[in-house]
Formats: C-alpha cells, structure tokens, sequence
C-alpha cells in the first residue's frame, strides 16, 4: 500500500534497520570466509611467493652498482641484468595467479554476502521495513553493496599485497643489517598513530555518512512519490527544504571527510622523509666504517623506497576499509537479525481459522485506528470487510495477514499469532493481495512460477484458465514466454490483479486475504475480476476487502466497520433489511451503480475518487 496509514504521520527520525557492531561483523565475515579456506590460503600462498620474487630486485640492483664501482666483468652484468628480467617475469605470472585467486574469494564471499542479505530482508517483518522507510533498504542494497563489492574488487587485492609486501621488506632489511631496519623503524610510530588518527575519526564519520545517506534517500523517495499531493497541498516548498537539508547534511559529512583524508596523507608524508632519512644517513656511515659496500647501502635505500607505496596504500586503504567496514555492518545488521520461528519446518500443522479477540491498534500511541474488535472466520468460511474510507478495514486485513503485531488484543490463524509463522509457514498458509501487485521482469511463465516454481506449462494454463486470463495470455506476442514488466510487454491493471490471482490458485494457500484486489480496473474488468477471485477463493478461508459492494453479495457473511470499530455482521440479505449502516451503503451504491453519480459522503466509492483506505 502507498501513502501513510490514518493516524500516523511522516516521522523525519525513522527507526532504521540494524546495524551490527564491529565483533559482530567480524565474526559474520569469519563465517562467510570458512568454507573458502583452502581458496584463501591458496590465494596467499601465490601473493607470498610473488612478493618474495619482487624482493630480490633490489639486492641485484645493489650488486650492479658494486660491479660498476668495482669495474667488474661486463659478463657478470649482463647475468646479472638476465636474472633482473627473469625476476620480473616470474614476478608478473605470480603476482598475475595471486591477484585472480584473491579476486575470486572475494567475489564469491561477496555473492554469498549478497545472497543472504536478500533471503533475510524478505524474511523482515514487513512493518519493521515501512517504518524505517523504503530508503534505508535500498541504499544498503544498492549503495552499501556496491561499495562493498568496489572494496572486494580493488582494495582488497591491493591491501593484500601491500601487507605481504611491507613484512616481508622488513624481513629483507634485516637481513642486509639490522641496523637499516632499525633506521626503516623510526618512520613505524608516525605511521602507526597517523592509522589511529584516521580511525578513530574515521569509523564514526563514515557510520554517520551512511545513515544520512539513507535519510537523503528516503526523502527523495518520500517527495517524487508523493508529488501529486504535495502539490494539490501546495507543500511544494517545504519538501524542498527538507530535501535541501538532507542534501546540505550529506555534503557537510562529505567535506569532513575529504579533510580527515587531506590531514592523513599530510601525516604520512612525514613518516617518508623521516624513515628515507633515517636509512641514508645509516647507509653513509656503515659505508664510512667499511661495514657496508655502497650495493648494500644503494639496496637498503632502495628497499625503504619502494615501501612508500604499499605503505601508503595499506594506510591509504583504510579509507576504503572504514568505508566499506560500515557498508559491511549495515548488511550484517540485516543478514544477522534473528530468523523468523518457521512452523513448517517444526512439522507443525496451522490451520486457517482466525480469531481476533479485543483487538485494537495505533500506528502512534494514544492515536488508534482500530477500537477492541472481536472476530471469528471459521474455517472454508468467506467474510466481507465493508465500510467507508478510514474505517479501518485495510489495517484490521493487514493484522490478520500478520505484516505487523496488533497494538493490543491478539489475532490468531489456526491457534498461531500470524507474526510468528515463518516465511515458509506463512507463505504455505496466508496469502495477502492487494491492489498494487508488482510485475516482476522477466517471462509471464517465470512470474507465474514464482508460486510454485516447479510448475508444468499446463498447470499455468489451467491457473490462468481459472481466472479468465488464459485467452490474453496466449494472444501476447510469444505466449507465456513475453517478457512482462520493466522493459517488457506492459500490463494494464486488470491483467496485473488477474496474473496475481492466478499466482494465488499455483500457491495455493488455505487462507486469502484480499485487500481490494480490484480496485485498480476499469468498471467492466472488475466485474471480469470479481468472477476471478470467486474462482480463485473458492474452496479456501477467506477475508475480502470489499471495494464494490457486489463483491460483498457473494461472501458467507458480511461484517461492516465504522471508526475502527465492527458495527454490524451478518448475511447480505439480513443486513439489508436490518436497516442499518449496511443497508445505507447497499442503498448509495445500488444508486450510484444506476445513475453513474457519486454517491454521499460516507459510503463505498469508485476506484477513481476514493482514497485508499487504511
């Protein structure tokens, strides 16, 4: 349903979707990681070996500089220049076969990340996703994964080899003589508290970015969906303004950031000239003392040197990291909340009666909508949902549906809160349909087999057959095979409400609730879908919003809502002639069904002047 449910308005602070704390996201990423670790110890193995190959460039760069100054054979360096080129090709092929493997730990771990992600944002209480707002789910689907996977595919490989690099150089320093690695050392502690400035500044305000970043979305989302009402309500202005704001927010957080960046490569700068110093001057004096020939002396300097990339890179990536660690937590928030109890893997039968007893809800507090309802819906049996707009008659359909817990009272299908059935459970169980059924792009015979995806051609036939869709259906370009949806071969409203009826009867749950399913046709295709949806509940319990009072003719029993409240139930015929406020609707629709007028204020009106009712 779009719009804000009667008696809740727009809040600018949305209660966002979890976010993991750092153990937690460590440990979620060890999950992900473990069943890759032969792939992984692999991909570092390859990288160790590589780097180990580069290292030797240095120490033959020195021995040419010593038979240069030596005036050595011109054999010894043309093999010494041989084993150079040698080095360097072995070094591309390794480096080459370490880069892949990391790549592809990365990817998978990433598509597995991607994966869960989604499994278990379908599996959220469908209440806790509207009140944090469409944005907070799509930003971390959409701008979360992608910085994420832009980590996986450049920042990890390179952090890889610039640590392996950094170890292992330190290791050739010593080597050489200890004391260049203790001069190498001086430029560490700069280094090493230039990472925990960046850090400290750097995980909160990346945190911050992402959240508004949400928020800037959910605006945007909030003011183009809703731009015909702001309009009409001349509010033009004002979601300008708070657009304004969310926009000014996000490019204040960004400037912090560009200069936390600016103040961290400053503070590395530092370190360089302070360890390259460091090396030079010891380098001279071992050379002064005859402890070191100037090859040695030329290689130590060329090590440190060529540490000024992989370290900047390695502290350089940090950004990348901190970016992509708070990317990485607002997934594991999601991926990691606690699953849905699912009945049917428990083996445990529901049933389809439903119970509602003292029922009442508020979307704010001390503002309800609903007001101690008491229903019963025998099983097999089909009820009617009528009233006028607000009554409440979407919101009491939504309850029984279980997409949010009631505010007091309690609702039962077949002896089970509807909020604790699984998505298994739930989905074999209850089916909610509504007027905006989405299309999915693709074939027609793929959306349909999202109900049952093993599904024959003929049983998609005789599911369209069943709903009076199979005629269209078949005269579509390719059949069952036309691509629908985005990009597709568009469907009008009738056809859309038809094709998720027909989704209902391949599903096949006991218990349906339809929430206006017809209310987006035209008058003559909604008598078409009112003869669908017969086909399609028959035989299942059900509760039917009622849109058009001849929808309500047909049910077992009729119960009518006023102010949240149940003011009348009965067949159609004893409402009728009750004379009550059934009676008063049944009279201003048969009117209006006659003369095409609308009908007084307070009744059942057509689809293309009647809010939606919540």
């Amino acid at each position: 349903m779009t719009g804000t449910p009667a008696g809740r308005e727009p809040d600018a602070s949305r209660p966002l979707l979890p976010v993991a704390t750092p153990a937690r996201t460590r440990v979620a990423l060890a999950r992900l990681l473990r069943p890759h670790r032969t792939l992984a110890v692999s991909a570092f193995g390859v990288m160790t070996a590589a780097t180990a190959v580069g290292l030797l460039v240095p120490p033959l760069l020195g021995r040419i500089v010593d038979l240069a100054a030596e005036r050595g054979p011109a054999g010894a360096l043309t093999a010494t220049a041989a084993l150079l080129v040698a080095v360097a090709v072995a070094q591309g092929v390794t480096t080459g076969l370490g880069l892949s493997l990391i790549s592809r730990l990365g990817e998978t771990t990433l598509a597995r990340l991607r994966e869960r992600f989604v499994e278990r944002a379908l599996e959220l209480p469908l209440d806790r996703v509207e009140r944090a707002g469409a944005g907070d789910l799509t930003a971390r689907v959409t701008a979360d994964v992608s910085l994420i996977a832009e980590a996986v595919r450049n920042a990890l490989p390179e952090l890889a080899r610039s640590v392996l690099t950094i170890v292992l150089t330190f290791g050739a320093l010593a080597l050489l003589d200890r004391r260049f690695l203790l001069a190498a050392l001086i430029a560490v502690p700069v280094q090493a508290l230039t990472a925990r400035w960046y850090v400290r500044r750097a995980v909160p305000l990346y945190a911050e970015q992402r959240v508004a970043g949400s928020a800037q979305q959910q605006q945007l989302l909030d003011t183009i969906a809703g731009s015909d009402t702001l309009r009409a309500l001349r509010l033009e202005r004002e979601h300008t303004r708070r657009v304004t704001e969310r926009s000014r927010s996000v490019v204040g957080l960004t400037m912090r950031g560009v200069r936390l960046v600016l103040g961290f490569y400053g503070r590395l700068h530092i370190a360089e000239y302070l360890g390259l110093a460091a090396v030079l001057v010891t380098g001279y004096w071992l050379v002064r003392q005859g402890t070191a020939s100037v090859g040695t002396a030329t290689a130590a300097a060329l090590y440190f040197h060529s540490l000024f990339t992989p370290v900047n890179a390695a502290l350089v990536l940090l950004d990348d990291a901190q970016s992509a660690h708070a990317s990485l937590a607002r997934l594991v928030g999601v991926t990691d909340a606690p699953a849905p109890r699912d009945l049917r893997r428990t083996g445990a039968a529901v049933g389809t009666e439903v119970t509602v007893r003292g029922l009442g809800h508020a979307y704010r507090p001390g503002r309800p909508v609903l007001h101690d309802i008491d229903l019963t819906i025998r099983q097999g049996e089909r009820v009617a949902l009528v009233g006028a707009s607000g009554a409440g008659k979407t919101t009491l359909a939504r309850l029984v549906a279980g997409v949010q817990p009631p505010t007091t009272g309690t609702v039962l299908v077949g002896g089970v809160p509807p909020t604790e059935l699984g998505p298994l459970a739930a989905g074999g169980t209850v089916a909610l349909i509504t007027q905006e059924t989405h299309v999915f792009a693709g074939p027609l015979a793929d959306d349909l087999r999202l109900a049952r995806p093993g599904a024959t051609d003929g049983e998609l036939r005789a599911a369209l057959d069943r709903v009076d869709a199979l005629g269209w259906a078949e005269e579509l370009p390719d059949g069952l095979a036309t691509v629908v949806g985005d990009g597709g071969h568009r469907l009008d409203g009738a056809r859309t409400q038809a094709l998720a009826l027909a989704r209902l009867i391949l599903a096949d749950p006991p218990l349906v609730i339809l929430d206006e399913a017809t209310a987006e046709a035209g008058s003559a295709g909604a008598r078409a879908l009112e003869k669908a949806v017969a086909r399609a509940v028959d035989g299942r319990t059900a509760l039917v919003v009622a849109h058009r009072l001849s929808q309500a003719v047909a049910a077992d029993r009729i119960v009518v809502m006023e102010s949240g409240r149940i003011v009348e139930s009965g067949t159609h015929e004893e409402l009728r002639t009750a004379g009550g406020p059934y009676a008063s609707l049944w009279e201003a629709w048969s009117d209006t069904r006659d003369t095409g007028s609308r009908p007084p204020s307070g009744t059942t009106v057509p689809p293309t002047h009647r809010p939606h009712d919540r």
